[in-house]
């Protein structure tokens, strides 16, 4: 019973607003032997409830009925659904119970208290299943001979299921959390679907257990996306210039006071990255190491290394091994206000490259992040990146879609081995207020190639949340790919104007 275990001392003051009708003394010690101190007890050992101002739990010092009634509202209040299990919470409605006049006569409503109780129930051993659903209706026009980039196919118009996915989870007890997720349509991330008419193309992307192990060491077994890109905010919309992929693994994490170590070993993955698509086909093992260091709330800073080892394609397929390492850092001027960016640099094996093109290709962005709270009446987002045209990343990013809209980087596999592509991307996001919200995009690419022109695209769009649930948006997007009168005889050339309006109609249930 080290645990500390917050009480809340009652000045005598207080006795003239104990009701006159209450049923037992409120200053009357809990006697020794009630079962409650050692309800409290457990609840302090397990982390529910913290303890007294000097950071002791007095398990042997009575305690009036006044102060345990303070310690179960207080627990109430700040209990963590995370660690608490059913039987935690179980025990503290036996204690509301116990205490409810004393916790009346504190002002403390019984009833809200049973509701919160009830919320974090909800939270422990049940099966809960979530969901989203996207339907895109989108209306294209180009100036490429029919080409539609916005729609797949070569469709003009087009209605599609875009997206949709279900997440079953369940909190199994306060250290073992399970997720998994079903998903088909246009922008499934990982399979080749059109999103129209009846879907034939479903899988379980996601299907992982998380738990603790010996040394507070967090333990994740499963299929699981690898992006720490996302996880230190380093990209908005689509994409990561790298990772953003799913794995057969285990990932192991562990925490020391400001400095974290992440570790991953894979397999199967899907990374849609042209020269290292053999990865998901089983040929390759993955292994990642994150070391993360945030001394505070404005700075911090870290290393990424990815490992892909070529284990089971035949000896004649050469070299085919990639290591991406990565550094990156952020610091928050104001907490609306934040500097970040990223620094790669790969050793590709001989054949994934070509001999004669660059195997140590690199990759840089940069992030200006200011948030709508700073300029009142917008967000933006502003970002600069400069690639290596061999380095092993993702082109098809800056889409306002994802995979399933044109995109500026279309081309860039016919881009200068030996060049360097310089991207913009700007977005600024308004919400005017909790129904009604409006952004305006634009991004570029120079692809440092003689003959192939820059690439703009820009577009605006419209948002209403028309209840919790429910939510429309209507937005116009244009790609330009410039007219690569070079290349006029290749089919597979992007060039010319794309553009498409968009009616979207998003649920989340």
């Amino acid at each position: 019973m080290k645990k500390i275990l917050a009480v809340i001392a009652m000045i005598a003051s207080m006795a003239m607003a104990v009701p006159a009708m209450a049923a037992t003394n409120p200053f009357m010690d809990v006697p020794q032997g009630h079962w409650a101190y050692d309800a409290v007890g457990l609840l302090a050992s397990r982390g529910i409830v913290s303890g007294y101002p000097d950071g002791a739990f007095k398990g042997a010092q009575p305690a009036t009925r006044y102060e345990m009634a303070s310690v179960v509202a207080r627990a109430l209040v700040a209990v963590d659904a995370d660690k608490a299990s059913k039987q935690d919470l179980e025990l503290l409605k036996k204690l509301v119970m116990e205490f409810k006049d004393e916790l009346d006569a504190l002002g403390v409503k019984v009833d809200k208290l049973d509701k919160r109780v009830a919320v974090l129930e909800d939270g422990v051993g049940g099966w809960k299943i979530r969901g989203t659903f996207m339907f895109d209706a989108k209306f294209a026009n180009d100036t490429d001979n029919g080409q539609y980039y916005y729609n797949e196919s070569n469709k003009k118009n087009d209605f599609e299921k875009e997206q949709f996915r279900l997440y079953l989870t369940k909190q199994i007890d306060e250290n073992t959390y399970f997720y998994a997720e079903y998903r088909t349509g246009a922008d499934d991330a990982g399979d080749d679907v059109n999103g129209r008419g009846d879907l034939q193309h479903m899988m379980w992307s996601h299907l992982f257990l998380d738990t603790k192990l010996p040394y507070d060491i967090g333990f994740r077994v499963g299929r699981f996306t690898v992006d720490f890109e996302e996880e230190y905010g380093l990209y908005t919309d689509n994409d990561a210039v790298f990772g953003d992929f799913r794995t057969d693994g285990f990932r192991l994490t562990k925490q020391w006071s400001n400095f974290r170590a992440t570790a991953v070993v894979g397999r199967n993955d899907n990374l849609g990255i042209d020269g290292m698509n053999d990865s998901g086909s089983g040929t390759h093992m993955t292994y990642v190491l994150d070391l993360n260091w945030q001394p505070g709330e404005k700075f911090f800073a870290g290393a990424t290394g990815y490992w892909f080892d070529d284990d089971s394609t035949p000896d004649t397929a050469g070299d085919l091994g990639v290591k991406n390492y990565g550094l990156y850092a952020g610091y928050k001027f104001t907490p609306a206000v934040e500097l970040k960016g990223i620094y790669y640099f790969q050793d590709l094996g001989k054949d994934v490259s070509g001999a004669a093109y660059e195997d140590s290709p690199k990759a840089w962005k940069a992030v200006l992040d200011v948030k709508q709270d700073l300029l009142k009446f917008t967000g933006l987002w502003i970002e600069y990146s400069q690639q290596d045209n061999t380095f092993l990343g993702y082109n098809d990013r800056y889409s306002i879609g994802g995979g399933a809209y044109d995109h500026v980087g279309r081309n860039m596999e016919y881009a200068n081995p030996y060049g360097t592509s310089k991207w913009w991307f700007v977005k600024a996001d308004q919400q005017w207020n909790d129904k009604w919200s409006t952004f305006i995009r634009f991004a570029n690419v120079g692809y440092d190639t003689a003959g192939l022109d820059d690439a703009t695209e820009w577009g605006l769009g419209v948002g209403y949340q028309y209840t919790p649930a429910i939510g429309f948006e209507l937005a116009y997007d244009q790609v330009d790919h410039g007219d690569n009168g070079w290349a006029v005889g290749d089919p597979e050339v992007a060039r010319g104007k794309d553009h498409v309006v968009r009616f979207r109609t998003t649920i989340n249930f």
